[in-house]
């Protein structure tokens, strides 16, 4: 086999979720380019107030922004972006950001809006580890995003109102024996 480095692969600098003033919903950094939280607000800031004017509902944008290639799509009142260094695909990265949104809008049952978002936040940032670790994409199929990430959250992390009795009784017993083994 080849030799494998990072620098071989497509690579994303950071994901975006904004609501509809530009302010957090979910994001995640994958490199060192913004060392501060502030620089990291600045750029949110900046990103979101040159793509507001845009139309970018119904297909993805692109669009080149402090030397970083930025695609975007706006759903309802959120903004999705995806962050890549200037020389990386921009149709890659697309696919991302395709990928990300298709599949939160699967886990989010069509209902995509900031309220839903904020109430699933722990399935969307599950669905962002599943589609880059450290910057490295390793998926953009929603389906089988949706699906690990709708897997990994049946495990016992729902809430007992939300699982059927089996599960219910399987979360039960786990901690149970948690709390056994202190």
């Amino acid at each position: 086999m080849g030799e494998f480095s990072k620098e071989s692969c497509p690579s994303v600098k950071n994901i975006l979720l904004l609501d509809s003033e530009g302010k957090r919903v979910a994001v995640k950094y994958f490199s060192d380019d913004w060392s501060s939280n502030a620089s990291k607000l600045a750029f949110e800031k900046s990103v979101f107030t040159k793509t507001l004017k845009t139309n970018a509902r119904s297909e993805a944008e692109i669009t080149l922004f402090d030397g970083y290639i930025v695609v975007y799509k706006f759903i309802q009142d959120l903004h999705f972006f995806v962050t890549a260094g200037d020389d990386e695909n921009e149709l890659i990265i697309a696919n991302v950001l395709q990928g990300f949104s298709d599949s939160v809008g699967l886990l989010l049952r069509g209902d995509v809006e900031k309220r839903t978002a904020l109430e699933n936040l722990d399935l969307i940032l599950l669905c962002i580890d599943e589609i880059v670790d450290g910057g490295i994409i390793l998926e953009t199929d929603a389906n089988t995003i949706a699906g690990k990430v709708a897997t990994n959250a049946v495990d016992g992390s729902a809430p007992f109102s939300e699982q059927t009795i089996s599960q219910a009784l399987a979360t039960a017993r786990e901690h149970l024996a948690r709390s056994l083994l202190k």
